[in-house]
């Protein structure tokens, strides 16, 4: 038998011209019982190999179940990607060491160990190199290499002695672990190579194994290949000459084919069989131990237990409910049952530092919304409030872990990421990977410049792209439109191209805060590299993978809003002496549900948009729950789903509330018989198009990954026939699946949109009543949201806030609240507002300022500060309480020396000093001092623009 060991991904960026997912669909219409995906340093792609090796084992077993109860189907297809039936391929893992000595060996691990000894390898090269780089020894090799079998490549543009050299020393230590391979080059000289391969390997005292060295699954992706050698070099197609490839001969081979080329050495194609039943192991042997949390002696169950009990009394310092009490014994009854005490006690632990250091933090996701989150302060949403069920998320039945994910404020969250690090150590914690895939602009720009394709052409047909859109929009007609011609066959061989690869890996980044922390060493589950930010270490499996393998990771997200919220609750409890928080804000305040139907939302979390501003005053929310559905509804799945009018129409009267059945009503009764959140469109198939709970969950899934594989329709006719089956009519069955795709580009649960509709209430309620703090403190928060600040600075007048300028005597960094004339308070702005000035700087001034500064040289001197900083405080205006003009200001800050003092400003000339005349500068036009204010801070007190404009575009007569 033969498997194939030595196979490039396209995880070896630029190189690989198929998924790892291809290579095994491949291996199954081939026949070949193992393969080993092993690309350069990396274990990046292996995952989704392994799932895709999985899922045709797992079809293979439902055919045959339904074989032998019906007899048998019938012959396959003669599709190229059908398994065959009578064997499925099994992934093993693997990696190419790509040594700094010269060396290249493929590493296969031989079982668990083997695959801890690797991933410790890689991670030892990741962390000495930059981001995307390896650097590794032999001498790391000799030293961590136990359990892992390693394939020698022969020499290639390594001097042949000193490949010899090393290749002895490696063989002396490692040579009962090692065989040196023997691949095809395609050049008719390959009978001949072999036979020298064949006598370097006896001089080494080493087997030989036979390999294909695929770097395509099938020959259709030469043409493919040559475009990612292009882009990876920087060269055109036209130009790249030896580096293309001669053929499309380097792909995935059956057995005969290999003992055809092997001919004469057919006993190293068989070796590659029996090393391939050597090595067991499997990804599937990966134990994944979370943190234990056991902390002063109390098992993780009694702790949580006593964390929740002591939460329930500061929670309901009245006593809680029955209900309530009812509800967390029945959770930490099942939480104790699943084992997943750990995981909310490391939630709770991340949370608890963070509050200790006056982080603002707030808990979302499908098992936030519990009594337990709720009694561990990870969220301030009350579970009364809401109407999920502890056991759709946390299930028994599905095996699903928890999933929650905690939101701090965006300016601190680094705290946090770093105290993970230290507690847990750099080898026992790792960020997520997230592989970015080419979409449709960049695939069109790097490919058609690989074509040779000029810049205009291909800015015109990525000009016709937006967001995530494929390429595959660009139809015929739309380029005749641009002036293309659709026939050319450069453009059409470019455009099929752009096609096939889309969806390809380009590079790893870091998730946006996926935290993997783990019981034992963590480089012993998966390679850890560094990310390329400082301070940043990642693993290179994303979510995906570490769903399909079990592994439970925690989400440390950052959220603008809650910076802006903390710094709210700092301004009140400052100047008004209240102490509020996320919990202890006033509910269902009747002034904070008017004001957000009349759409006075500018700044408000979730629903500043123009779409939620149109839509607040025919929604009309009058309680907590309508701000739930408030922030779910306008979302891509209930618009393509055309669940928004619907919904309207019935909760206006307009229309009858009706429910297909009683089945669904119980599941829609809360949205008036619509279905707008990601758990409901769940229960539809299940309940409706009577889908299992692992299909469901396998839709679930497919969802998250829609703009990645675009699968979700794969459960269309599934979808569609069970809701026929059952009784529903078409064009409602139709409706739900659009809506459930609709969720494929964003999905939002009622458990996210409830722990945002507490954030919509809280922002909401500092703006209605403090507007000024709350415009203070939006301020002190930018960059965020969807408003610059002209206009929350005009919209904070607007609701009678007194708003100061920039002062060099009364302003600090920050902007800041400050008592008026009528015993409230103004907002003065801070020097945070002008564009350029630096907080150090700012810091610097107002720490010299003393009792004030009195004219523009005396900042200079004191404060230390560069002219140019002096010059930016001018152009801003901030000497006017000193009685200096903006003009005035100006002129005297560009007359203090520079690090380079120019002579004629150096004190006296012939020993005489300098008697310059007083400059008499024009005062400025209001529309000059406008402009002015914007080019220096995006603002103007002064007035707005289009004020300056009006008596011009007001109508003659229209008085």
């Amino acid at each position: 038998m033969f498997a194939e060991l030595s196979i490039t991904s396209n995880f070896t960026f630029l190189t690989g011209a198929s998924h790892p997912e291809d290579y095994v669909h491949r291996a199954a219409a081939l026949g070949l019982p193992a393969i080993a995906i092993a690309d350069d340093n990396s274990v990046a792609g292996i995952v989704r190999a392994h799932s895709a090796a999985r899922e045709i084992a797992r079809q293979v077993a439902e055919r045959r179940k339904i074989e032998a109860r019906d007899g048998p189907i019938g012959p396959p297809s003669p599709c190229p990607t059908t398994p065959d039936w009578t064997n499925t391929p099994r992934l093993i893992p693997a990696a190419r060491l790509c040594l700094d000595d010269g060396l290249v060996l493929t590493a296969l691990p031989q079982d668990r160990t083997g695959w801890a000894s690797l991933c410790r390898l890689l991670t030892l090269g990741q962390r000495r190199a930059s981001k995307g780089h390896c650097h590794l020894t032999l001498d790391d090799v000799l030293a961590g290499a136990a359990g892992v079998h390693l394939l020698l490549h022969p020499p290639a543009g390594l001097d042949a002695a000193e490949w010899t050299a090393q290749a002895t020393r490696l063989t002396r230590q490692l040579g009962g672990q090692m065989h040196l391979l023997m691949a095809p080059r395609y050049d008719g000289q390959d009978s001949a190579r072999f036979d020298r391969l064949a006598d370097l390997a006896h001089g080494l005292g080493l087997p030989t194994l036979a390999t294909a060295c695929p770097r395509m699954h099938h020959g259709q992706r030469r043409k493919l290949a040559d475009v990612l050698t292009a882009i990876r070099t920087g060269r055109r197609v036209d130009d790249l000459g030896r580096a293309a490839l001669a053929n499309a001969e380097c792909r995935l081979r059956s057995e005969p084919e290999m003992l055809r080329l092997f001919a004469g050495h057919e006993s190293a194609v068989h070796r590659a069989g029996a090393l391939a039943d050597r090595l067991t192991f499997s990804l599937d042997e990966l134990r994944y131990e979370y943190p234990s949390e056991v902390a002063q002696g109390e098992t993780p169950s009694q702790r949580l237990r006593r964390l929740a009990l002591d939460g329930l009394h500061w929670r309901y310092p009245q006593g809680a409910p029955d209900k309530v009490h009812t509800l967390l014994e029945h959770e930490l009854t099942l939480i104790a049952k699943l084992g997943y005490e750990p995981y909310f006690l490391t939630v709770h632990d991340v949370v608890a530092f963070a509050r200790s250091r006056g982080i603002l933090c707030q808990g979302r996701g499908s098992a936030a919304n519990s009594v337990v989150c709720y009694c561990l302060g990870v969220t301030s949403v009350s579970p009364e409030i809401g109407t999920m069920v502890f056991e759709r998320f946390v299930s028994e039945a599905r095996d699903e872990p928890p999933d929650i994910d905690v939101d701090f404020e965006h300016e601190r969250r680094e705290e946090v990421i770093q105290w993970i690090y230290e507690r847990y150590g750099r080898h026992r914690a790792g960020l997520c990977a997230t592989v970015i895939h080419y979409r449709g602009k960049r695939a069109i720009r790097e490919v058609g410049r690989a074509m040779g394709l000029g810049g205009d052409t291909i800015s015109a047909l990525s000009s016709q792209l937006w967001g995530f859109h494929a390429a595959g929009q660009l139809e015929r007609h739309r380029m005749r439109e641009i002036g293309l011609d659709p026939d050319d066959a450069r453009l059409r061989q470019t455009m099929e191209l752009v096609h096939e690869i889309e969806g390809f890996p380009r590079h790893l980044s870091q998730h946006v805060g996926g935290f993997i922390m783990t019981e034992g060493r963590l480089d012993e589950l998966v390679p850890i590299e560094n990310a390329s930010m400082d301070g940043r270490t990642v693993i290179c499996w994303d979510k995906d993978d570490i769903d399909a393998l079990g592994i439970l990771k925690v989400d440390v997200l950052s959220l603008g809003m809650l910076t802006c919220i903390r710094k709210a609750f700092d301004l009140l409890r400052h100047h008004h002496g209240r102490d509020d928080t996320l919990a202890t804000l006033p509910p269902e305040d009747p002034r904070v549900y008017d004001m957000l139907c009349r759409a006075d939302s500018i700044g408000v979390f979730q629903v500043e948009s123009r779409a939620q501003m149109n839509f607040l005053p025919r929604m009309r929310p009058r309680c907590f729950y309508d701000l739930v559905i408030e922030v779910a509804i306008i979302r891509p799945g209930p618009i393509q789903g055309d669940m928004v009018h619907p919904y309207i129409r019935r909760r206006n009267g307009e229309e009858r509330v009706s429910f297909p059945s009683d089945a669904l009503g119980a599941v829609l009764g809360k949205t008036l018989g619509v279905p707008l959140f990601q758990e409901q469109a769940m229960q539809i198939a299940i309940t409706g198009a009577g889908f299992s709970p692992d299909e469901a969950d396998r839709l679930r899934r497919s969802l998250a990954t829609f703009k990645k594989h675009g699968n979700v329709s794969e459960f269309r006719d599934r979808f569609l026939r069970g809701m026929k089956r059952n009784g529903y009519d078409m064009e409602f069955a139709e409706r739900c699946f659009s809506q459930i795709e609709g969720f494929g580009s964003y999905g939002f649960p009622e458990s996210h949109a409830a722990s945002f509709a507490l954030l919509v209430y809280a922002s909401a309620w500092i703006k209605c009543h403090h507007p000024g703090i709350f415009a203070c403190a939006l301020l002190n928060s930018q960059p965020m949201g969807f408003y610059a600040p002209a206009q929350i600075v005009r919209d904070a007048r607007d609701h009678g806030v007194t708003v100061r300028p920039v002062c060099i005597n009364a302003s600090f960094w920050d902007n800041v609240m400050e008592p008026d004339e009528a015993g409230g308070l103004a907002l003065r702005l801070g020097f945070r507002q002008i564009k350029g000035l630096s907080e150090e700087d700012a810091v610097w001034i107002t720490a010299a300022r003393g009792n004030g500064y009195r004219q523009v040289g005396d900042v200079w001197r004191r404060a230390g500060v560069s002219p140019a900083t002096v010059t930016r405080l001018a152009e801003a205006d901030s000497f006017a309480a000193l009685g200096l003009s903006r003009r005035e200001a100006l002129w005297q800050a560009k007359a203090l020396a520079g690090d380079k003092p120019l002579p004629l400003f150096e004190g006296d000339m012939d020993g005489e000093a300098i008697d310059e005349p007083a400059a008499h500068l024009p005062a400025m036009t209001l529309g000059e001092e406008v402009v002015e204010d914007y080019v220096a801070m995006r603002l103007s007190l002064k007035a707005h623009p289009m004020a300056l404009l009006r008596d011009h575009l007001t109508p003659p007569g229209s008085g």
